[in-house]
């Protein structure tokens, strides 16, 4: 699936790539699945151990208000990978896979198209097609020049992941396999003369919940403090269409109800595993001598609710399944080894612009997401100034569109058939970062709402000229209109083939 350039456009990108490549940054990405910011020390939560994740964070700058536009795996991997998204990618669950025309646009595949030496392992996330309907082309592994990685959800036994065989005897968790893939490309990469890019894609700590047993001991009979918005006593505030989809039902089916310390002594087990992977990364980056001038990039693809709220699972806009980690650390900067945090509004948008920019590279000119390093660099700088919130899968109900500034939040919530209304939630991040006051109802929020409001129908307006025309994405253009008619709205999802008054 490599991109074949003319070679008059290779030779005139290979001439500054060759005089300029041992000045451009070795660059390592790596990205946990499911992890709430909950999960890690620096993030403060002193009942966890993630002592390489926190050592990363004191060497490096941590994101405050880091969002997962699409809090759920393929959509968000997709839009790490594009900077765009979802519904300039096309791709997620229900939908479809990526166009290559897309994946072209990819930091992998710049990266690799400018010189640098790519690698991946892991879950990718999501295929390829050239076209919508085409046959699949499966997983990109000859647009990097090592792989690792595999397709679905892939598996925590390592001899289950074709592409990671070889570690299979010394490393049978996956999680640790995916650290020494890590080290060894290092090494090896390191001894040429070309940069390289390392994108690490862990599975933890993805259900099915397989922590490895080798660290059995580190949360044995742990008690762990419960958030203060745990509980459906805390989530009666939330739209009725927000509980129609699985995530309300996992507070009970994943005993967050009743054995808490079980399952987070589990889930935090997982993220050990990954925090161990991450010490084996950066300890390998200093053995082979490029730890100076390689960017280390950590975050999640999305968050996890673990309980907040009386819900389980992702997928919903709320602060725990859509607000994740994001750390950063470049070596080169004055800024590093300050422990510093940013609270400037970020997202998975931001990732592919920014690997693209530290490579030297051009921006596609269609990308949604910034530079995050003007912020690491800057603690006055911004980006953003609102971004979108994006759930279009699973439960026609449970599916809204919301956008979140850095003092605010607004959620919109169209479904309006059988029994339910079309229902708006807004709440001030600053003053209430825990979301237990829904503010659409008070006199003193009306100026905050209408201002939310103008935003919301900015962010849609992008999204009806801007959505692709494959995959079902075009309609939601309709479905997230507040001005819409349910009856309108009714009539342009016949076209998806399901009627809105049967579901629910």
């Amino acid at each position: 699936m490599n991109k074949i350039i003319p070679s008059i456009i290779l030779g005139a990108l290979l001439l500054p790539v060759c005089s300029v490549a041992k000045d451009r940054p070795n660059i390592v990405f790596l990205l946990t699945d499911d992890q709430s910011s909950s999960s890690v020390g620096s993030y403060g939560n002193p009942d966890v151990q993630t002592p390489q994740i926190d050592r990363l964070a004191g060497d490096g700058v941590s994101f405050d208000r880091y969002y997962t536009t699409t809090a759920i795996c393929m959509a968000s991997r997709a839009t790490s990978m594009t900077g765009k998204y979802e519904y300039k990618t096309g791709c997620n669950f229900d939908h479809g896979d990526m166009l290559t025309s897309i994946w072209q646009q990819s930091y992998p595949v710049l990266l690799r198209e400018a010189g640098y030496t790519t690698a991946f392992a892991g879950k990718f996330g999501f295929e390829l097609r050239d076209a919508p309907g085409a046959e699949g082309l499966g997983m990109p592994e000859d647009d990097f020049d090592r792989w690792g990685g595999g397709p679905g959800q892939t598996s925590y036994e390592t001899a289950k992941n074709k592409s990671m065989v070889a570690y299979a005897k010394e490393y049978p968790h996956s999680t640790r396999s995916y650290g020494a893939f890590g080290r060894d490309f290092i090494k090896d990469a390191a001894a040429g003369d070309a940069p390289f890019c390392l994108s690490i894609s862990f599975k933890a700590p993805h259900h099915p919940t397989t922590p490895d047993p080798i660290y059995d001991d580190v949360y044995a009979g742990k008690t762990f403090e419960k958030p203060e918005n745990y509980g459906r006593e805390n989530g009666e505030h939330f739209s009725e269409q927000s509980r129609q989809g699985r995530q309300y039902k996992r507070f009970h089916d994943w005993h967050y109800s009743d054995e808490y310390d079980r399952v987070m002594a589990t889930y935090n087990q997982q993220i050990y595993a990954i925090d161990v992977a991450v010490g084996m990364i950066r300890d390998a980056l200093v053995e082979a001598g490029v730890d100076g001038n390689t960017v280390v990039i950590f975050t999640s693809d999305n968050g996890f609710l673990n309980g907040s709220h009386g819900y389980g699972s992702k997928v919903l806009p709320y602060e725990e399944a859509s607000r994740v980690p994001m750390i950063i650390y470049d070596p080169r900067s004055a800024n590093s080894g300050q422990a510093l945090r940013r609270d400037a509004l970020a997202a998975n948008i931001d990732i592919a612009p920014t690997i693209i920019t530290l490579a030297g590279l051009p921006v596609p000119r269609d990308v949604d997401g910034g530079d995050l390093m003007r912020v690491y660099e800057d603690p006055t700088a911004a980006i953003h100034e609102s971004i979108a919130l994006i759930n279009v899968w699973g439960n026609k109900p449970a599916q809204a569109m919301g956008v979140v500034t850095k003092d605010m939040k607004y959620l919109y919530w169209g479904y309006a058939a059988k029994g339910f209304e079309e229902t708006e939630e807004l709440y001030n991040l600053a003053d209430d970062p825990l979301e237990l006051t829904n503010q659409t109802m008070l006199a003193e929020s009306r100026a905050e709402l209408k201002a939310m409001r103008q935003i919301y129908d900015q962010h849609l307006a992008r999204w009806q000229t801007q959505a692709v025309s494959h995959h079902g994405y075009q309609p939601y253009g309709t479905y997230f209109d507040r001005k819409a008619s349910w009856a309108e709205k009714a009539a342009v999802f016949s076209k998806l083939g399901w009627k809105p008054s049967a579901n629910y």
